[in-house]
C-alpha cells in the first residue's frame, strides 16, 4: 500500500506514540499524536479532561483533533486507544490514509502502562480487560494488523515494508 499518511491504532500502550516518533525520523514526515492534540487545545492532561468533562466531551475534543488533521499529509498519526473505535473517525481515517493496528496481548499493555493514574480507563483492572476485548473488532477493520510486541524498530521495519518505502 503506498501512502502519504499513516495512523497507527490500538489500545493504550501498544507503541503508538513510540512507533510513530520512529516512523517520522526514518521518512522525515510529520509526526502527530491525537492525545498530544486533545492536551495542547485543552491546555490540561488527559487524565484531568476525563475526572472534569467525561469521557464523552473527551471524544468530542478528540474527533476535533482528528479533523484539524485530515489536510496534512507526509504525517504519521498516533492515535489515542478508543479514536478507531468510533464508527465516524474509523471511516476517516480509513479513507484518509493507510491504517495500521499496533496489536500487542493484554499482558504486554499490563507490563507497559505504568500504574501512575495517567490512563484514567486503566485504573480499574477487570474493566480495562472487558475494554480491550471490546475494542479488538473495531482495531481488526484497520487495513493491516502488526505485532507489536516485537522491538520497536522490527515494527518499524514492517511498517515501511507495507507502505511501500
Amino acid at each position: 500500500m503506498k501512502a502519504d499518511k499513516l495512523y497507527l491504532v490500538g489500545f493504550m500502550g501498544a507503541g503508538k506514540t513510540t512507533v510513530a516518533r520512529a516512523l517520522g525520523r526514518r521518512l522525515g514526515w510529520r509526526v502527530e499524536d491525537i492525545d498530544s492534540c486533545i492536551e495542547a487545545r485543552e491546555r490540561r492532561d488527559v487524565a484531568t479532561i476525563f475526572a472534569q468533562d467525561g469521557e464523552a466531551y473527551f471524544r468530542r475534543v478528540e474527533r476535533a483533533c482528528l479533523v484539524d488533521l485530515l489536510t496534512v499529509r507526509h504525517a504519521i498519526v498516533a492515535t489515542g486507544g478508543g479514536t478507531f473505535v468510533d464508527p465516524e473517525n474509523r471511516a476517516v481515517m480509513l479513507s484518509d490514509g493507510a491504517v495500521a493496528w499496533l496489536d500487542v496481548t493484554l499482558t504486554q499493555v499490563v507490563e507497559r502502562i505504568p500504574p501512575d493514574g495517567r490512563r484514567p480507563l486503566a485504573a480499574d483492572r477487570p474493566q480495562m480487560e472487558q475494554l480491550y476485548a471490546a475494542r479488538q473488532l473495531a482495531y481488526s477493520q484497520a487495513h493491516v494488523r502488526v505485532d507489536a510486541g516485537r522491538p520497536v524498530d522490527e515494527v518499524v521495519e514492517r511498517l515501511l515494508d507495507w507502505i511501500g518505502y
